[in-house]
């Protein structure tokens, strides 16, 4: 979309602010779920322009991402445990965080760009446009490239199913299994919006926020077990992303819940994803309602 070279610094700080008290309405949503499609679809177009390219380059993004399950693979090679867990327990733990965090990715994952925009201003010509900021942001360079890696956590997620076939499944096991997948891309999406409001206060921090959400998604892959209690209560009770397969994934595997918690807590991760959405959207407000453009 052509830049608006045009004066921004009185604009950018109105609309922030009428961005930032705007109500959260059906309408409101609509408009921005329009946006996110228009701009998402030029993107993807573009993207179409040059198929071979596409190919590849998703190839590259499914082949790097199984990288991290080889790594798994080569340490099953000398134990045949790593924290209490079998390898078809943790593949299917990986398979959860790593499909999760991909659909949350290939909705949101140009949200780290942020600072970027902050600092040279060009944020601000997205603060002029009739379009909510955060669509625009979310929705900036869409590539579906990223579908390389929630193919491959789809197919290690697929070969886990299969290798546990000693589970016993309940109703309530598979109606789990696409609450986990839909509340996980939730709460890793809900992680990047928080870490984009975070760069309007630090400007240059596109790395921490990727160590809340590579660094998470990595993180879940492994057991519970391994990690200390601290670490363990801190991605509960602080960044809830053990609501992401660690505790419902404790239910279907039908293993001890970390912490000890209550076996109801495998059930909560829609609300937790609720939640999470909703201060995470606070946050992006707040953030907005901070920046004072680059005055020129």
């Amino acid at each position: 979309m052509a830049e608006i070279t045009e004066p921004a610094s009185s604009a950018s700080a109105s609309a922030a602010s009428s961005e930032a008290a705007a109500p959260a309405s059906g309408s409101r949503l609509a408009e921005g779920l329009r946006a996110y499609r228009l701009i998402a679809g030029m993107w993807l177009r573009s993207t179409m322009a040059y198929r071979a390219s596409f190919i590849m380059t998703t190839f590259g993004n499914f082949a790097v991402t199984a990288l991290d399950f080889v790594a798994i693979l080569l340490m099953f090679s000398r134990v045949d445990a790593l924290g209490g867990y079998t390898l078809p327990e943790i593949a299917f733990l990986y398979g959860l965080s790593s499909t999760s965090f991909g659909l949350a990715d290939l909705a949101i994952g140009s949200m780290d760009r942020l600072g970027r925009r902050v600092r040279d201003g060009t944020l601000d010509t997205l603060l002029v446009r009739p379009a909510p900021v955060l669509a625009q942001v979310a929705a900036d360079r869409f590539a579906l490239r990223r579908l390389g890696r929630v193919t491959q956590g789809m197919l290690v997620l697929g070969y886990a199913l299969l290798a546990l076939d000693h589970l016993h499944w309940t109703a309530l096991k598979v109606l789990l299994m696409p609450v986990m997948l839909l509340s996980g891309c939730g709460i890793f999406c809900a992680v990047f919006v928080a870490g984009a409001a975070f760069q309007f206060v630090a400007q240059d921090a596109s790395e921490v926020q990727n160590a809340f959400t590579y660094g998470g998604a990595t993180l879940l892959q492994y057991p519970p077990t391994v990690f200390g209690r601290e670490l363990v209560r801190g991605v509960t009770f602080v960044l809830p992303l053990a609501f992401v397969n660690w505790l419902p994934a404790s239910y279907v595997l039908g293993r001890p819940f970390p912490l000890g918690l209550p076996g109801w807590t495998a059930f909560a991760s829609p609300l937790v994803a609720v939640g999470c959405c909703a201060l995470a959207g606070l946050a992006w407000r707040v953030g907005l309602r901070s920046y004072r453009s680059t005055g020129s």
